[in-house]
């Protein structure tokens, strides 16, 4: 599941995030990263699936 998660992650960060931590604060600090800039949306979520 771990795969599915860093493919949608790269294509839509906040997809991702929520497959894995639902609608936290790490979801919503997911939207704000990637609308100031697609690439720190796309590192925090890989960052996230990766640390849990």
């Amino acid at each position: 599941m771990d795969i599915i998660r860093l493919i949608l992650s790269i294509l839509l960060p906040p997809v991702g995030v929520f497959l894995q931590v639902g609608f936290g604060l790490h979801f919503w600090l997911n939207i704000l990263l990637t609308i100031c800039g697609y690439l720190p949306g796309i590192i925090h979520a890989v960052w996230i699936i990766a640390r849990r």
